[in-house]
This record gives structure tokens, C-alpha cells and sequence, in this order.
């Protein structure tokens, strides 16, 4: 009797050496509703003042898909930068040693530790037709601040190190036997990669794009420098959030930041949606 009793009073939850789950349990729940469902709460209920026909009225406006164009576009190509590159970054500083490798690791890190302002002071200051660089290219046709590929630049600039740091632990895991075996199959290294390694760190890759994306899709301080802030053009959504508050219209930019949230929660469903696929596909061809 005591074994079915106690199988099914305690089965709900796996058993832990530490005690106290009821009271940890709690605390996180509170914790995770004063500071994220809370405010979330808040933000989904403020443009309810509106009514259907205002919400509707604000979020439709040229200028406002405008700007959602601009920073959900600028995002994800970024976004998709970021996942070829960070991988190659992350697979350099995992399997090749050379000088100087400590230093450039941490320098992958500094968007992280940099305040977003000063990084689009920097890029400005580089990529402007009178920059270091921008002097250079300007002659040639090409320009970057002040256009949309600034955007997409500061973007992919602040978005690099979720890509690497997410693809980076994975890489160090990965069991060098499985690349031996397919290389003495007769694999050849473009074969071994795609078919062994790339399937590995798939989920991985995919998490840090979508964490680059979240990430770039409401920065601001990096953006306002380089982008310009045209409107119709180069104009940013959080910029027009700003805006919209400092002339005391906080319906009206509560109702964009809310629209920004509901894309950006269903891009990030459908790829963790993905992400889960692909790890079923994978056990499944285990």
C-alpha cells in the first residue's frame, strides 16, 4: 500500500535534495509576475483607452508601418548576418589556436559591455562621408550612415555576440570522433559539415538568432546616430515610440510597442517551434 500511496502523492514532482519547492516555487512565480507580467499587463491594457477604431487608426498610419518595416527588416537581416558570421567566429575561436586568441574572444563580448550610444557614435563616426571609412567609400557610391545599411550594420553589430556565445559551448562539446568516422566514410569536409556538425548545432544557431533578432528589433541607441531618422525611410519604431511620448501620447505609443511585442512573441513561437522540431527529427534519427 505505502508504494502506490506515495507514487502518487509525490509523483507530480521529481524530488530534489534541497528543501523548500513550495517556497521557491512561489517566489519565482511572484518574481517573474512583478517584473514581467506585470508591466507586459500594462503595456497590453494602456492602448485599450483608444478603443478598436483609435488602436487601429495608430498602427496603420504610413509612418507607423513605416518604421515597423524599417526595424523588423533591419532586424532580421541582421539577424541572418549574425548567424553566418557568429558561426564562423564561434567555430575559429573553438578549434584553431593563434596569437592574440584570448583578446579577440573577449573583444566578442564588448557590444555587450559597450553602451549602446557610444557604439553608434562609433559607427557614425567611421561610416559618415567625412568618417575614417566613409571618406573612402563615399567616392565609390557607397553610402552607409544615415541610410538603411547603417541600420542593418549597428544592428548586426550589437546582435553578434548572442550568436557566438550560444554556438560556442556546443562547438567545445561536440565529439570529434563523429567528423573522423564520416571523413574515413569518404565524407568530404563540405559533406561532414553539413550533414554532421550543421545538424549538432542547429538548435543552438537557431536560438541565437532569434535572440539577435529580439535584440535588435527594439534597439535604439546604436540606431538614432547612424540611421538618419527620416521619416518613411530610415526611421526606427522605438524612435517613434519616443516620439510619440514626448508629446504626451502614451496610448498612441503604448499601441506601437505593443504591436512590435505581438510580432515579435509569434517570430520567436515559430522558431522555437522549429527549434523543438528539429530536435525530435533528430532523436527520431537517433
Amino acid at each position: 500500500m505505502n508504494g502506490p500511496i506515495t507514487s502518487l502523492t509525490t509523483g507530480w514532482r521529481q524530488p530534489s535534495v534541497l528543501p523548500g519547492f513550495g517556497l521557491t516555487l512561489g517566489y519565482t512565480l511572484t518574481y517573474l509576475g512583478l517584473i514581467v507580467l506585470l508591466p507586459l499587463a500594462a503595456l497590453i491594457l494602456r492602448p485599450a483607452e483608444l478603443g478598436w477604431v483609435g488602436f487601429w487608426e495608430v498602427v496603420s498610419a504610413p509612418r507607423v508601418l513605416a518604421a515597423l518595416k524599417v526595424s523588423f527588416g533591419a532586424a532580421f537581416v541582421g539577424a541572418c548576418i549574425n548567424a553566418i558570421f557568429g558561426l564562423l567566429t564561434a567555430w575559429v575561436l573553438v578549434r584553431y589556436r593563434f596569437p592574440l586568441k584570448r583578446l579577440i574572444d573577449a573583444l566578442v563580448d564588448l557590444p555587450f559591455a559597450l553602451p549602446t550610444a557610444v557604439a553608434g557614435i562609433a559607427l557614425t563616426t567611421l561610416y559618415a562621408p567625412n568618417g575614417l571609412l566613409g571618406q573612402f567609400l563615399e567616392p565609390l557610391g557607397i553610402k552607409v550612415a544615415f541610410t538603411w545599411t547603417g541600420i542593418a550594420l549597428a544592428l548586426t553589430f550589437i546582435g553578434l555576440p548572442f550568436v557566438v556565445r550560444t554556438v560556442q559551448p556546443v562547438l567545445q562539446d561536440l565529439e570529434r570522433e563523429l567528423e573522423e568516422a564520416a571523413a574515413g566514410l569518404g565524407a568530404t569536409r563540405l559533406q561532414t559539415f553539413f550533414r554532421v556538425i550543421l545538424p549538432a548545432i542547429a538548435p543552438a544557431l537557431v536560438t541565437g538568432f532569434a535572440l539577435a533578432f529580439a535584440r535588435a528589433v527594439g534597439e535604439y541607441g546604436s540606431v538614432i546616430f547612424i540611421a538618419g531618422n527620416m521619416p518613411m525611410s530610415t526611421e526606427i519604431a522605438p524612435l517613434l515610440i519616443v516620439i510619440k511620448l514626448e508629446q504626451y501620447d502614451y496610448a498612441g505609443a503604448a499601441a506601437i510597442a505593443v504591436v512590435m511585442l505581438g510580432f515579435s512573441f509569434v517570430m520567436l513561437l515559430v522558431l522555437n517551434l522549429l527549434q523543438r522540431w528539429a530536435r525530435r527529427h533528430e532523436r527520431a534519427g537517433a
